[in-house]
């Protein structure tokens, strides 16, 4: 058997309870991996000031993936460096917003950055705090998108009546053209840069660390961890996953609730 020499996993709804927050038996795990030999990175939708602050909680200092694949961190020495960021070029936002907007009048958006979070009005007014894990005070309002300054990493979009779900569905199904269109079960969809995927920002961490696909394993519950699911030699999933991705799984561990992340870890670290 292949030895797994990296895991890579989501956080919301996998590796994360479901308060959100990294239990003692995960941080445990996350280190007994690392002096193991095994590389742990996080690979999530969330942006850079959320995954610091997780980070911090818990003590974790590799690799993170984050805004679906469009920006990498550092945080070897416990601040958040960014490595690499892709964006979206203004004109492919513009046309990708507006084609949106065409389908299901209504979708208000915002523009995120690999610092920054602009949003059109109405879509902070539907804002909870953990949807963003930003107060209002921490959004800059535009009413029109995009704004000039910071690079776009990531489109959000979302409706004030129509499910995410529903809107993901329909969006897909009529066709977005120069984004890379997911939903990872938050309220939004989210599209990034064409071809901007978790499964495509491992794939170039792995190579640069000449880690082959099949010492690499995966574990993640919603449609925007499918690619690496698809991608890793080895794919798994907590119980709590959708059943698209429970489809694509090797092995089907506890829920994220049951620290399904921290026993598979404890496993391979034995």
């Amino acid at each position: 058997m292949t030895r797994i020499r990296l895991v890579a996993s989501d956080l919301d709804g996998t590796l994360l309870r479901s308060d959100r927050t990294v239990s003692p038996r995960t941080a445990r795990a996350m280190a007994a991996a690392r002096d193991a030999g095994i590389e742990v990175v996080w690979a999530t939708a969330r942006a850079r000031h959320s995954v610091d602050s997780l980070a911090r909680s818990c003590g974790f200092r590799g690799e993170a993936i984050c805004a679906n694949g469009a920006v990498t961190l550092d945080l070897a020495d416990g601040t958040p460096e960014i490595t690499g960021t892709v964006s979206i070029e203004v004109a492919e936002a513009l046309a990708a917003m507006e084609r949106v907007r065409t389908l299901v009048p209504g979708v208000v958006f915002a523009n995120v950055g690999p610092t920054t979070f602009v949003a059109e009005p109405e879509y902070a007014a539907l804002c909870d705090y953990a949807d963003h894990h930003r107060t209002l005070d921490e959004m800059i309002l535009e009413e029109r998108l995009p704004r000039t300054g910071e690079q776009m990493v990531k489109i959000v979009a979302r409706h004030p009546e129509m499910p995410s779900h529903e809107l993901y569905r329909l969006a897909v199904a009529a066709g977005v053209d120069g984004v890379e269109l997911t939903h990872s079960g938050a309220p939004y969809v989210e599209m990034a840069a064409t071809g901007v995927s978790k499964a495509s920002a491992l794939a170039r961490l792995c190579a640069a660390r000449d880690v082959a696909v099949d010492e690499v394993a995966v574990i993640g519950d919603a449609v925007n961890d499918i690619p690496m699911l698809m991608w890793a030699g080895t794919a798994l999933c907590p119980e709590n996953a959708i059943p698209e991705v429970r489809a694509l799984a090797h092995r089907v561990l506890p829920s994220n609730d049951e620290d399904g992340v921290a026993q598979y870890l404890e496993e391979l670290a034995a």
